[in-house]
């Protein structure tokens, strides 16, 4: 990746409440399965500009939540957001390397850059007693894979696979699937509403590398759109077999 295409990228993504679908409906469904105690420690995991933080205070009111990202700026814009709350921590970090105990670790979209099953043999030295890991991955839902949804996530993901595959490579970490729930439309126009908006502000695009952005930001939602059918995003609530 240039710096060049980098830097557009980045100018696309700027301040846009979320870096990938979700509702707060999602983290109210994976604290209630996990059975998140009110005290809980919380881990969002890769938090992006912290879109999910609010829906996990609320899921533990008396809890706490650690949030960290690699990226700095998505960090301040977390910070802008939820700098004044103590009960939220706010750090610049890699989510392969964190510590815990935590009571849950929030992992959305993310989860995949470390692998599943390396990334959840990974958090299990961070997982306190009963700890429970929450992440939501590409999923593909059908056999029928249109030939364009499979050509943008050939170049995108192509170690994706279905539920099936998920909960295989969940198993060879040593966990087990307490319950998965596919990501609704709802939680993907969160992100895509606001793309799209920055699209057209940005377009035609300055540079090449900014057309090149703009491009593959348009082409990803409009597959998504017309075969959300047959692929999405699953949420997993994951638990360690000797829990």
């Amino acid at each position: 990746m240039s710096d060049a295409y980098r830097d557009a990228f980045f100018t696309l993504h700027c301040d846009l409440p979320r870096e990938g679908p979700g509702e707060p409906a999602d983290v109210t469904w994976a604290a209630h399965l996990a059975g998140t105690p009110k005290t809980a420690r919380l881990c969002d995991a890769a938090c992006g500009p912290g879109a999910d933080i609010a829906a996990l205070r609320a899921s533990a009111p008396d809890g706490h939540v650690t949030a960290l990202d690699k990226y700095p700026h998505f960090i301040e814009q977390a910070r802008a957001l939820h700098g004044q709350d103590p009960a939220v921590t706010l750090s610049n970090g890699d989510m392969a390397q964190i510590t815990g105990p935590f009571d849950l670790i929030w992992c959305a979209g993310a989860l995949y850059f470390l692998g599943i099953t390396e990334g959840l043999t990974t958090w299990r030295i961070a997982l306190a007693p009963s700890g429970v890991v929450a992440f939501s991955e590409p999923c593909w839902f059908t056999e029928d894979r249109p030939q364009a949804a499979a050509d943008l996530w050939n170049d995108e993901y192509p170690a994706m696979t279905d539920a099936a595959g998920i909960d295989a490579q969940v198993r060879a970490a040593g966990y087990r699937t307490l319950g998965t729930r596919k990501l609704s439309a709802t939680a993907w126009e969160n992100y895509y509403g606001p793309l799209d908006q920055r699209v057209a502000k940005l377009s035609p695009g300055d540079s090449p590398e900014m057309q090149q952005v703009l491009a593959e930001a348009r082409r990803e939602v409009d597959i998504w759109r017309a075969h959300q059918d047959s692929f999405g995003y699953l949420l997993s609530v994951v638990q360690p077999d000797d829990v």
